[in-house]
Parts: C-alpha cells; structure tokens; sequence
C-alpha cells in the first residue's frame, strides 16, 4: 500500500496549465534556414524580402558587430544553454501575408482562434497583426482608422509602400547594433514585426494589437517594431506573445522603437508569455518629446531566462514616462525584469512600480536604472517594486541604481519583500473562505493594482493567462 501523499502546505500556490499554449503544429513544408549564423543566411534574408541596399547594409555591419562582440557574462542570469549554432534565425510556412482572416492557412488561423486573436479584433481592436515564426501572416486595420491616416502595416510592406525614407531615419536609431550583442544579432537577422505612423492630432479610439506566435522548435523569432506618434496624437499599442515547450532552447531576440512626439501619449502593453525553454533577450525602447508621456504596462509571465528592461529616453521639457509591470517566475525560470529611465530635461517625471511573485525555486530580480542628467532641473522621480515569494525555495532580489545629477531633483525609491503567511491563510478560513480560495485572495490583492492596468479585454488569451494566476494556478 502506498503511502499518503504529504498535505500542500497552506501557502503553496499549483503550476499553471498551459494546455491552451503548448500545442504543436507540423512545420512540414515550411521553409527552414539551416541553424547558425553567417553572412550568406544574412544575405538569404535580405534577399527574400528584396530590401534596399541600405537594409542590406545595416545587416552584414550588424553581423559584423554580434561576431566581435563578447557574450554578457557575470551579471545577470546564465544564457550557457543557448547555443546559437543550433538555433534556425528563419522558418516559414510560406504563406502570403493576408488581410483577410478567411485567407490564413487552416493550421495557422486554427492557432491564433485558440488564443483568441480573431474575437479580439472584432469586439476591441482597431487593427491586428499576427506573426508566425519569422513572417507576418495577417494584418489588418478597421477603415475607418485608416481614414484617419493612421498607417498599420509590416515594416517590409511599408519599406515598398512610400515609406522608405522615414523608416531609414528611425530604423535601430534608438537601438543601434552597438548597444548589446543581442541588439546587433537583432540587426543582422530580423524579420517581421509591425510600423505603426500616428498623424499629429489623431487619437485613435481603439488600440491596435501585435501578436506573435513561435511554433518552430530550435528556433529564434527576431520581429521589429516602429512605432511613431506624431505631435499631440494619442495611441494604445498591445503586443501579446506565446511558444510550445520544446526540450530545446528557443530565442527571443525582437527590438521595440518607440517616437513619441510633441505633445503626444502612447501606451505600450505587453504580455510575455513564453515558454520555459525560451531565452527572451528582448530590447524596447521610447523617446519622448517635450510634454509627451509614455506609459509602459508590462506583464512577463514565461521563459526560462529573460532580460526585459524597457527603456524610457524623456528629452522634452516636461515629458513622462510611467512604467508598470508585473512578473512570476515559477519552477525552473531566472527572470531579471525591470526598466531604465533617462531624464534629460527641466521638469521631466518618471513613476515605476513593479510587483514580482515568485515560486517553486523560480527567480525574480528586478533592476532599474535612473539616471538624472544636469539639465534635468526639477525633475521628479518615484520607483517602487514589491515581491511576494510563495515557499522557501524562491528568491526575489531588488538592484536599483540612481545617477542624479541634478540638486533641484527629487528623487525616491522604496522595496519590500514578504511571503504568504500561513497565520492570513488560517485567519481567512476562519472566516468561512476556502483554502484555495484563501490563497487565491493573497495573489490577487497583491498583484491587483498592477493587473488592473492590464488590457484584459482586448484578447482572450490575455484573460486567461491572468485568470490562471490570479486564480492560483500560477507556474
């Protein structure tokens, strides 16, 4: 007779089911780039999109940069278990980019009805793109937002569609290939991704949303994003992102360049919700005119190793930048979050707050970085991140760093750190509240003033992630 199990201690919180996102489709057909780097895959690329010469240009400098480039070491979470020889930088199913959801291949469209992208569109969205591995396989836009002059299309459509010389001047300028290894590597092989050009003045009504699928196993999804908000216009962008687990190592290496204008807003929402095998080495990054304001909404809920530090460049007079976030970081996940902020002119502000929850031995450091130039006279500035651990095996660490060079600024940092105690657990179902329901109770107060920014009604597969954890079934 075997013996009881041991009882769940009252504070253990259960993994999180993710039968809705680990389903597999056949890459049979596709076209898949042999693993590895080197300039004739880099030329491959090009060459398929059948880009300007400049493009071409920037990619072999950017494979030039990754190859001299040391890889990070000793700072934040090992990156040993990603090899770059056996990682494929494009695969394809083929398919030609419709703008029709009927016109999406059955196992593709099949994907994206599981997570709730179509009922998204028809019920909240002003305009979707879907990416599939490495190419964009649906983009669309309600009429009445284009009639507005709002442009939504992939950067390699709008490369061919007038567009070439404004996306010259801004292409990897807030992220140059210099900035990191990873930045560079985005340089030589990326593919996909959304431009998004706001006219002055326009406020759209609805946000737009990018979603990205990683089907392909041993492989690396490199999508860019433009976005540029042009003086006093207003716009919400969300970007939602899933992959299978596989027992090999996928990478995640996408680039964010975000134009804020004179005057202007935009909110960039994300959800991460890779797989445990994922490295996501992704880089964003805002910068932001006089009186514009940029609001991050940030949610990183998956992949094995993340560096995830959004950043936020204020060099109007007056411009903002508010960053929230949230993580978890489960059984076998290093997530190092967090955000950066540079405030370059008189009476900028800047609010961060983060809260990260951590279990079943996972990892969760958040790290900031602010720095308050000379110039930045008045400047204010308040940071403030909380981490609930759920057992004895999780850590979470808190690596502020502040450079204020500015006497007229007021700067502030707060942290704080605590478990779940068994004593509220037992308090709340003395009360008559289950335990299940005790626990659940705890994670959603704590996690609640930074999910309710979340934009849950714009995609199923949005709710339900923050359903599942919210609910308990966190991993």
């Amino acid at each position: 007779m075997s013996e009881p199990s041991a009882p769940k201690r009252r504070s253990e919180v259960a993994d999180v089911d993710r039968s809705l996102y680990d389903f597999v489709k056949s890459e049979e057909g596709y076209e898949r780039f042999d693993d590895g780097l080197s300039e004739e895959i880099v030329r491959e690329i090009s060459a398929k999109k059948d880009e300007p010469k400049w493009m071409l240009d920037l990619r072999l400098r950017s494979l030039e940069i990754y190859e001299r480039t040391p890889m990070p070491a000793n700072w934040g979470p090992s990156i040993e278990g990603l090899d770059m020889a056996h990682i494929s930088t494009y695969v394809t199913s083929g398919a030609d980019q419709a703008t029709s959801w009927e016109d999406v291949p059955d196992d593709i469209k099949d994907t994206f009805e599981r997570l709730g992208i179509p009922e998204a569109e028809r019920t909240s969205l002003a305009g979707v793109g879907a990416q599939y591995d490495s190419e964009l396989v649906y983009h669309n836009m309600r009429e009445e937002v284009a009639e507005l002059g709002v442009v939504y299309s992939g950067i390699e459509e709008a490369l061919h569609d007038g567009w070439e010389n404004v996306i010259r001047e801004h292409f990897m300028k807030l992220v140059p290939p210099t900035d990191h290894k990873f930045a560079a590597l985005h340089g030589a092989v990326w593919s996909g991704g959304s431009f998004v050009y706001v006219p002055a003045g326009v406020t759209l009504p609805y946000p737009l949303q990018s979603y990205f699928r990683l089907n392909a196993a041993g492989a690396g999804q490199f999508e860019h994003t433009l976005i540029i908000v042009e003086p006093g216009a207003d716009l919400h962008f969300i970007e939602g992102c899933s992959a299978p687990k596989y027992n090999v190592a996928n990478l995640h290496a996408g680039c964010v360049e975000l134009f804020v204008g004179k005057g202007a807003r935009l909110r960039y929402s994300t959800i991460e919700n890779w797989s445990k095998n994922m490295y996501n080495l992704n880089t964003k990054r805002a910068r932001v005119e006089e009186d514009g304001a940029i609001e991050w909404v940030s949610g990183s809920f998956g992949s094995h190793v993340s560096y995830l530090y959004p950043s936020s460049l204020l060099m109007g007079a007056r411009s903002s930048c508010e960053f929230t976030g949230i993580t978890f970081a489960g059984a076998g996940q290093d997530l190092d979050t967090g955000c950066k902020v540079h405030l370059a002119a008189p009476d900028t502000r800047a609010s961060v707050a983060t809260k990260s929850i951590s279990k079943g031995g996972g990892v969760s450091t958040f790290r900031s970085s602010v720095v308050v130039a000379p110039k930045a006279e008045r400047a204010k500035v308040s940071v403030s991140c909380q981490s609930l651990m759920l057992d004895d095996e999780s850590r979470s660490d808190t690596i502020p760093a502040m450079d204020v060079r500015s006497a007229s600024a007021q700067v502030g940092h707060e942290a704080t750190i605590g478990r779940i105690s068994d004593d509220t657990i037992a308090y709340l179902m003395s009360r008559g509240i289950s335990e299940d329901e005790a626990r659940t109770m705890v994670v959603n107060g704590f996690a609640e003033p930074i999910s309710k920014e979340l934009p849950l009604e714009y995609a199923v597969e949005m709710n339900n992630l923050i359903k599942l954890e919210m609910e308990g079934a966190i991993g």
